[in-house]
């Protein structure tokens, strides 16, 4: 069946209207096919265009072409949030001023950038609904408050950026969701002060964590050195208080093939005396303070103390026993004077 490509010049724009709304109706239709073969629109385009008949101009008012008549009319109905920009799989509302997390965002969103924005808290419903997202920048805003399950619908996320906001603590259930992290920095948050033990127990994927310039003062060392996957760890500008109890984790950090960017910056903050000494300073002086070192001198030393402890204590108890004994003989034979005397 033949269609024929030179309509009356009357009817020209009634036959462009047309066009474009086949190519919205389209759209619809070609939307999984872009998704899955991950193929730009305009490539879907040039491959329609063909079909339109492009080749007569007087099809599309204005000079325009089949493609730049039905993608200027297709992009006017993809969902984009107040103030941002929008491109395919991408939402980017990077320093609007933000007060809230945006509505109206695409839901086959993978990136979203809220950077430098004025956001206090993340909604976790509205978050869910973003079930491919695999890329969130929320570094440079407020918050601040509690974290806990605010990822839960986020399963997909590789990519966490929370540093320069007022994070306060990391518990279990922060990031307990994130079973495919790969990235996360929560570093520049000066609240920051404790991080649970198990606070990375799912995230086993994790390859870069970045804690630099936060109030930690402490972080155990099954907190990270159960992550197999850890190549890249933070620590820079702290406020560690390298006590006994610190020991363990410098050691870990000498000894571990991890990359510590800026380690001449990881320094002691407390007590006075460790004060901005690198740890490998510090991992000799508290050994040094916090275990006891015994050489062979002296484990023969404890040996011959207690035999002589030993020995000592075995003669006293025999000579108390003698004594014991020689007082008993002496008790009963005046006992026994006694009852002669009376007799006679």
């Amino acid at each position: 069946m033949h269609v024929s490509c030179a309509p009356p010049a009357e009817s020209s724009s009634r036959s462009a209207s047309k066009v474009a709304a086949l190519l919205l109706k389209l759209g619809s239709f070609c939307k999984p096919l872009i998704q899955r073969c991950h193929l730009a629109p305009s490539v879907i385009m040039e491959k329609l265009q063909p079909l339109f008949c492009t080749r007569n101009p007087a099809r599309f008012p204005a000079g325009r072409s089949a493609k730049e008549s039905g993608m200027g009319m297709a992009s006017e109905r993809i969902n984009c949030p107040r103030s941002c920009s929008c491109q395919y799989l991408e939402v980017n509302c990077t320093g609007q001023q933000l007060q809230e997390f945006p509505e109206a965002i695409p839901l086959d969103t993978r990136q979203l950038i809220l950077a430098a924005n004025n956001i206090s808290y993340l909604p976790a419903v509205e978050l869910s609904f973003l079930a491919d997202l695999v890329y969130l920048d929320c570094k440079k805003n407020l918050l601040g408050r509690d974290l806990d399950f605010t990822f839960i619908g986020v399963a997909k996320l590789v990519y966490l950026d929370l540093s320069f906001n007022n994070l306060t603590q990391v518990t279990f259930s922060t990031f307990s969701h994130l079973l495919s992290l790969v990235v996360l920095k929560i570093s520049d948050n000066p609240s920051l002060v404790a991080i649970e033990k198990d606070a990375f127990a799912n995230n086993t994927w994790l390859s870069h964590l970045d804690v630099s310039r936060t109030g930690l003062t402490f972080l155990d060392t099954s907190t990270i050195q159960d992550l197999p996957n850890l190549r890249f760890l933070g620590l820079s500008n702290n406020l560690w208080h390298c006590n006994c109890s610190f020991l363990d984790f410098i050691t870990w950090m000498t000894e571990s093939n991890i990359h510590f960017p800026d380690a001449d910056d990881v320094t002691c903050y407390t007590p006075e005396s460790l004060r901005a000494l690198k740890m490998p300073a510090v991992e000799a002086q508290l050994h040094s303070n916090c275990l006891i070192q015994l050489y062979k001198q002296d484990y023969i030393f404890l040996c011959l103390a207690g035999f002589c402890i030993f020995f000592a204590g075995t003669m006293a108890a025999w000579l108390a026993g003698i004594c014991a004994v020689i007082y008993e003989v002496h008790i009963s034979k005046g006992e026994e004077r006694e009852e002669e005397e009376t007799v006679t």
